[in-house]
This record gives C-alpha cells, structure tokens and sequence, in this order.
C-alpha cells in the first residue's frame, strides 16, 4: 500500500507541474480519455488538465467521484533539484530473504488489502494481471505467490499443473485457503495438480525442480523485494526452469519498474529507500527490469508494455 501511494503522488506531482501548482488529486476512470486507449490505466499527461477522477463502485452500485486531496506541492520543488541527484537504485536497501520471511509472514492475514484494493485497481494492476496471467498455459511456477492473489487471473482450462513458490510460510497458509475454497467453488478442478513449496527464488528452483520443466513461469511484483543482485539471480533460477521460446515456454511478468517519463523516474528514484523502508516490504520500486532481463543469459523480452505511466511495465519473456 505505501509503495502504490508513492505512486500515486507522483503521478499527482507530474500532473500539477505540467498543469498548475495545485495540491488535489483523485484519480481517473480506465474509460477517461486520459487513459491511452483504456488499458491497464496508461497514462496521458497531454490530455491532462488539474484533476484525476476515478470513479468506484459501492456496494449499493452507486457511482461516485471520490477526491483525495494529498499534500505534494512541494514535489515540484524536489524534482527541479533533480539535475543533481544520482540515480538511489542500487542505494535503496532490499531485505534479506530471511527478513523476507519473517516480514511476510507479519503481513500475510492482511496482504490482500494493502497490494490489492481500490488503488491497484486505478493504476490498472488488475486488468494487467487478468490479460498477463490468461496466457499462462500447461504446466505452471508462479514464484512468490503470497497469499494467491493472483490465482482468480488464471485460465484453468488452459493450465495442466500449478506449482506454487513463497519464502513465506505465512503467506502460504493464506494461499492454501485461497485454493480450497476456489476447489469447492469449482473454480480449480479437482484433477489439476496443485503443488505448494516453501523456497528461496533466488537460489533454489533448479535444484528444487530441475530445467526446462515448466510450459510456464509467472511473478508478479516479487523482483522490487529481492533488491537488484537478488532480482538478477531469480531472472536466471526463472530461466534455468522454463521451457525453451521454441517449445512453448514462456516467463509472465508483472514487475515495478522505474518510469520512462524523466520526472516519475527521478521522484522514484530521490524517493525509492524511504518507499522501501517505510512500507515495510523491501519493495525496490525504481528498478530497471526490462535491463535486468536484457542481461539474463538465455532469456529475451518478447512483448513488453508500460501502464500507470511506466511505472508498472508487463513483460512476456522467451527462453532462446
């Protein structure tokens, strides 16, 4: 939830900077012309004037304009010192995966509402999820799944087994209930296999389950926690795992990513350990994946697309 705050005022402050100095922000509709083309809530700062609106469904199917006023004049004071402010990537302090053990464990009977919710659902982390996930197919890894959020983005028609990874006990536990009564709604059927492992992604998923094994590997928003060296390490344990691009394989990923757009990347960036401090998750929010990918031996970007104004970017990968 802090993280996607973050966020959020950025997205404000860029607004203001390009608009005026005003310090209200609500957010917009995915149907609003400020949206590229109404998918995964891609934002165009040209069609921008003071105000995002977003408009939410209650639970008696009322729609209205909700506003947040937030406090982020100052941001286009922060920004304009940006010239020189060195890029905070590799200063911002990933956790352990020890200490990513421990802290999700503290989390996982509450994760749903701090990286799920109303604010998700406006940046279009949703609709990313639904349209990245439905092409998982076969044999299935989704690494740090947590607490199986990710589970209702699923085609199980599509999926012949599902193995599911976290450090986390905690979140496991969570996820193993997520899938019972997903199985008794007859959502999962009874004859996909579904296999849950406590392990490290950074280090144990060749030797856990040994290569070119899965039709398909998925994560989605893990890398930010691993810091930059444990990021790269999991690239290359996803890799080891995945099928060949020319046999069917394929990596999904939905990562954090620093933005395209100058000012995002450097207010991601003046602002990226105390993101990850204060939110408690280890959450690296400015990292430069599409690089990380690049850089991973055997593995190539096939399809890559940015929403939320890049700084959530979608990647569908191919081990060569």
């Amino acid at each position: 939830m802090i993280t996607l705050l973050f966020h959020v005022i950025a997205l404000a402050g860029v607004t203001m900077m390009i608009s005026s100095p005003m310090s209200v922000l609500a957010f917009v509709s995915p149907s609003s012309p400020l949206f590229e083309g109404n998918r995964y809530g891609r934002i165009n700062l040209h069609h921008t004037t003071t105000k995002l609106f977003h408009h939410h469904q209650h639970q008696q199917n009322n729609n209205r304009r909700t506003f947040i006023t937030t406090s982020v004049s100052t941001l286009p004071i922060l920004l304009s010192s940006t010239t020189t402010i060195q890029s905070a990537s590799y200063r911002a302090n990933a956790i352990t995966p020890e200490q990513a053990s421990k802290s999700y464990d503290t989390y996982a009977a509450t994760y749903d509402n701090l990286d799920g919710g109303t604010i998700a659902s406006s940046l279009g982390i949703d609709e990313a999820r639904k349209h990245l996930l439905s092409m998982a197919k076969g044999n299935v890894l989704e690494i740090g799944v947590g607490t199986g959020l990710n589970l209702d983005s699923y085609q199980f028609t599509n999926i012949q087994s599902l193995t599911l990874v976290d450090i986390s006990e905690g979140m496991l536990s969570q996820a193993r209930v997520r899938i019972q009564q997903m199985k008794s709604m007859g959502i999962i059927d009874d004859s996909i296999p579904v296999k849950i492992v406590q392990a490290d992604a950074t280090s144990e998923l060749t030797s856990l389950f040994g290569k070119d094994k899965f039709d398909t590997v998925v994560d989605t928003f893990s890398l930010c926690v691993m810091g930059n060296e444990g990021a790269k390490r999991c690239l290359e344990e996803m890799t080891g795992v995945v099928k060949k691009g020319g046999d069917g394989g394929q990596v999904l990923l939905i990562e954090n990513t620093r933005a395209s757009n100058p000012l995002l990347g450097y207010y991601q960036d003046i602002t990226a350990s105390t993101a990850a401090d204060v939110g408690g998750k280890g959450c690296v929010y400015n990292q430069n994946v599409g690089e990380m990918i690049q850089q991973t031996k055997g593995l190539k970007i096939a399809k890559e697309e940015a929403f939320a104004a890049g700084l959530f970017r979608a990647y569908t990968c191919q081990k060569t």
